[in-house]
């Protein structure tokens, strides 16, 4: 089975940044290198990612995905200190408040439900925290996010908790869609007392429920993971302090945008 990402450079842009790929406990699933790519270093966590120079406007990358399987590396549950993961200190009094003295998965929980319960799932103009240096407490009422604003939240309110989580991004496709969707996903993973667990409240939101419990699809679907954390750096494509690599992305003078209306599907492989 393999992933196929196709779409069509921005004006001014003339080069591509793509996740090189990740291993979980469900799969992995890697881009698969072409001479139109050079491999790059994300310098904070390490990992690989790929530059493409497409030879026309088109272009198109592909993902090899494989049954090969191994626990989340480490590195996926290190804070790196960035505008994207500091909380800030009003959060952490809201979390402890929130937590009480409740411990392991149920800690968790109750974490997930209380940001659960103060999104509504959209794509906002201006994100909760534009303009803000650390993660700031919502209060009271609702704001609207997307699964980036919601996980951006979720992961600072867990390690405000003392819960080890990382943030993790790639495809998802959702059953009825039939192996295709539109762009980009991401979530969080915990890691309590050694065990790991995904969580997708923006999932949950979407089905009407604001009752949280980890689970790897929630919604029906296929994922698939393909790089991780927050606040990345790569300095070979003059990007600093980047939220987050999703999808492929394009470059365009270190400034990076998302592809307009890719076509992204999952391509089954005909038994030998």
């Amino acid at each position: 089975m393999h992933l196929t990402y196709s779409a069509r450079l921005p004006d001014l842009a003339r080069e591509v940044l793509i996740p090189g790929g990740l291993v979980t406990p469900h799969g992995t699933c890697t881009a698969v290198p072409t001479p139109e790519m050079t491999e790059v270093v994300e310098t904070t966590t390490d990992q690989r990612a790929y530059r493409m120079i497409p030879g026309s406007a088109e272009f198109s990358v592909k993902f090899q995905v494989t049954p090969s399987v191994g626990k989340y590396a480490d590195a996926i549950f290190t804070p790196h200190p960035s505008r994207f993961t500091r909380f800030a200190e009003d959060l952490l009094d809201e979390i402890t408040e929130v937590v009480g003295d409740l411990t392991g998965t149920e800690r968790a929980i109750a974490v997930a439900c209380h940001v659960a319960s103060r999104f509504t799932y959209g794509h906002p103009d201006t994100r909760f925290n534009d303009g803000f240096d650390v993660i700031p407490a919502l209060g009271c009422g609702l704001t609207e996010g997307s699964c980036v604003d919601i996980n951006t939240y979720f992961i600072a309110a867990l390690r405000a908790a003392g819960i080890e989580a990382g943030y993790i991004t790639g495809f998802f496709f959702p059953q009825e869609k039939g192996g295709t969707c539109e762009d980009g996903h991401c979530w969080v993973v915990t890691r309590i007392d050694g065990a790991t667990a995904e969580w997708d409240i923006a999932h949950h939101l979407k089905l009407g429920t604001h009752d949280i419990r980890p689970d790897l699809n929630p919604k029906p679907g296929r994922r698939f993971a393909c790089f991780h954390s927050m606040g990345l750096n790569f300095p070979d494509l003059g990007i600093c302090e980047m939220k987050a690599l999703i999808e492929p992305t394009a470059v365009a003078d270190g400034r990076v945008s998302n592809f307009a209306a890719p076509n992204i599907r999952v391509v089954e492989t005909a038994p030998a």
